[in-house]
């Protein structure tokens, strides 16, 4: 049994990494059918095993998504249709422990055991092979209740008979009476939601907007602009809140909610967020990629309100002196894991203080207090840069001579070559995503709609926006996949202008709705309907998604494709 758990991919408790993956599958028949073989091995053949073995722990222990810290349950999937079942472990042989008995085995010397809903686990093994580090010590000796209720992905039916196959007892009965009461739901304070937003994940939050209707209103309605959370929705009471700025001359100072109100000039800006992993779906067709599988509407536009950053660094000191040693300003939230790790994020400096930049330390979203899930009562709005680096529940700033060292600055959100898999990726070597490429996609229409050929005219609607504020200057369509083109027209305001002037150069912080009818093709039986933005800089969306596709499945901003049926 003890080479049987060698040989099983598990995940436990986990958390930011930088995840691998193999190259190929590895056949797993062998691990199970040569059992008997594995005790007469030789001690090359053992080391040879020991690799193997590592290799498919890495493969299994991969992240789930961007910045949740949870396990990617792909792998696990994949490989499970390639293995026969396997039973349980029995269980009415095992020995009854004492909680007290299992809180002594925390350590490597005397063995990292956990408990979990009664049972006793013995996972010393998996501890030295985890590509998570020792973090996972953090439930050495305690139940794992707590940790997966952060991270719920872990509840799953294979991920269970996994864990079964290191089960080593129970717990007495007096204690598994007390560990039956079930830990906190971490989740349980989050705010309610649309039902309208079509969900990904819901431990954390993650949802978009609704496809069909999120530009019918070139302000995106709060409470169905998407929403990208990595933790449970921190949960803060204005009258306590402490925003915290370091590295400023005078040192470290503490501004109430308050005070950030009422001594700086309130500011409006309004600017689309999209999550880097916006139309990730698209990627997934090409070859799977990690992450969730965002669809075409995780971008949203809101005029934000509050006091600009560089006011309120300028206040408290920023001078040319600082200016010139510091390059970067790093972002905390008040949302953490269960190691008391915050998300974080940081933006050059020269972003924050340019005058252009209209960084905001924002606390009103659409004219009224942000929402919970939008980061209240303070977030950092960074117009034109990935959402990624928007930072809700704003707890601290920090000007610094080196940006962030949080995983989501450091080992999430970069985009690669197509050619670079999960075992030649390398994070340090690709910059931080912050200004995102030119982007557009189609609303009104999806895969599979019908339309009725007695009509003359079809018409197609849809958003465009490009970061850095370079304005979208024209969106062409076309019925036939790219053959012939239309130019739509474009609205570039709240109320429905399409000559409005146009923003300064380099602040065109919004998107761009456009509309167009277009005849339909006599005799057609299907059009393949696709969209292409063009910004101010002359960019353009590639022809296609294979190209662009990377591992995290991030700036996926290919032509936007939909296949209609004419009847």
């Amino acid at each position: 049994m003890q080479h049987l758990r060698h040989c099983r991919r598990f995940t436990l408790v986990s958390f930011p990494i930088a995840p691998r993956q193999l190259k190929s599958p590895i056949p797993a028949v062998s691990v199970h059918s040569r059992f008997l073989a594995l005790q007469s091995r030789s001690s090359s053949q053992d080391q040879h095993h020991s690799s193997y073995r590592r290799l498919r722990f890495r493969y299994a222990v991969t992240g789930l998504v961007a910045g949740t810290g949870a396990v990617l349950a792909y792998g696990l999937h994949h490989n499970k249709a390639e293995q026969p079942s396997i039973a349980l472990t029995q269980t009415n042989s095992l020995p009854v422990y004492s909680r007290e008995e299992v809180t002594k085995h925390c350590s490597i010397e005397k063995g990292i055991w956990v408990t979990y809903k009664g049972g006793v686990y013995d996972i010393t093994d998996f501890v030295a092979i985890h590509p998570g580090g020792d973090k996972i010590l953090l439930a050495a000796g305690k139940s794992l209740e707590p940790f997966w209720a952060l991270y719920a992905v872990h509840e799953q039916e294979h991920i269970l008979e996994i864990l079964s196959e290191y089960k080593v007892g129970v717990l007495q009965a007096d204690d598994r009476e007390k560990e039956d009461i079930k830990s906190a739901d971490p989740y349980s304070t989050d705010p309610p939601r649309h039902p309208a937003l079509k969900v990904n994940s819901l431990k954390p939050f993650n949802a978009e907007s609704p496809s069909a209707i999120l530009t019918d209103s070139y302000i995106t309605p709060s409470a169905i602009f998407f929403k990208r959370n990595h933790f449970p929705v921190p949960r803060v009471d204005p009258k306590t809140y402490r925003l915290k700025i370091e590295g400023l001359p005078g040192g470290t100072v503490s501004l109430t909610l308050d005070y950030l109100k009422s001594h700086f000039p309130k500011h409006t800006v309004m600017a689309t967020l999209q999550c880097a992993g916006n139309r990730r779906s698209e990627m997934n067709k090409v070859k799977q990629v990690k992450g969730l599988n965002w669809e075409i509407a995780a971008i949203s536009n809101a005029t934000w309100s509050g006091a600009y950053l560089r006011d309120v660094l300028h206040h408290y000191g920023f001078g040319p002196e600082l200016a010139a040693k510091a390059r970067h300003v790093q972002f905390e939230g008040l949302d953490v894991d269960v190691t008391g790790t915050a998300y974080g994020a940081s933006i050059p400096l020269n972003k924050a203080m340019n005058e252009e930049g209209d960084v905001l330390l924002a606390y009103e979203m659409n004219g009224e207090d942000l929402p919970a899930d939008h980061g209240f009562p303070v977030r950092v709005i960074v117009p034109g840069f990935v959402g990624a680096r928007n930072v809700k529940w704003l707890g601290k700033i920090i000007i610094s001579e080196e940006e962030s060292q949080s995983h989501w600055q450091q080992n999430d959100y970069k985009g690669f070559s197509p050619g670079t898999d999960w075992d030649t990726v390398d994070f340090k070597s690709a910059p931080a995503i912050q200004e995102l490429p030119v982007q557009s996609a189609i609303t009104n229409l999806t895969d599979g709609y019908s339309i009725d050929r007695n009509m003359e005219n079809v018409t197609v609607k849809g958003y465009s926006w490009s970061g850095g504020g370079r304005e979208v200057v024209r969106v062409d369509v076309s019925l036939d996949g790219g053959k012939t083109w239309h130019v739509a027209k474009l609205q570039n305001s709240e109320e429905g202008e399409t000559s409005a002037p146009s923003p300064p150069p380099g602040q065109a912080w919004a998107w761009k709705l456009w509309e167009i009818t277009i005849p339909l093709p006599e005799g057609a039986q299907e059009l393949e309907v696709v969209c292409k933005a063009v910004d101010s800089s002359y960019n353009t969306q590639p022809e296609s998604v294979a190209p662009i596709w990377n591992l995290r499945g991030v700036l996926s901003n290919a032509w936007h494709r939909v296949r209609v049926k004419v009847k």
